[in-house]
């Protein structure tokens, strides 16, 4: 369980540093966007009230504290699983993905009321008008980890 632990634990720092850093320190809040290798990496602030692409954004405090006991929940229960069940050291390195990025944005929800969205991504003539963060990014690969890597240990 210290692969989860330590694999959430870095992932949620990764993800509250960059945040106060786009943020705070380089002040996306007022400037708003910042092209960095523009068109393939931009920094755009968004501020997201919702679930993915702003679903259910309907910026209510109900709403707002849905999704963080929502994520508390999924985060509690991706917990119990994994002690449960016991995946490899591939599932258990998702387990803390999914927990760390999870736990990320519940903070920003605390914080700001919404989650802080920064990255933008856009290639080949095709301008993405969404922005997204490194816990949507840890959140998606450990979900996705662990349906490849979640079942039990095997033993050899």
């Amino acid at each position: 369980m210290r692969r989860v632990f330590w694999a959430g634990f870095w992932t949620f720092l990764a993800d509250q540093a960059s945040k106060y850093l786009v943020v705070h320190l380089l002040n996306l809040r007022q400037l708003g966007e910042i092209d960095l290798v523009p068109p393939f990496l931009n920094l755009r602030m968004a501020w997201n009230y919702g679930i993915n692409f702003g679903l259910f954004a309907q910026g209510t405090d109900l709403v707002r504290w849905v999704l963080i006991v929502l994520a508390l929940l999924i985060s509690g229960g991706v917990l119990w699983w994994v002690m449960r069940d016991r995946p490899g050291r591939a599932g258990q390195i998702s387990a803390g993905l999914l927990i760390g990025g999870a736990l990320g944005n519940v903070v920003d929800r605390l914080l700001y009321g919404a989650v802080a969205d920064f990255l933008n991504m856009s290639c080949c003539g095709i301008a993405n008008p969404f922005a997204f963060n490194i816990a949507d990014v840890a959140i998606f690969a450990g979900a996705l980890g662990l349906v490849l890597w979640g079942g039990a240990k095997k033993a050899a």
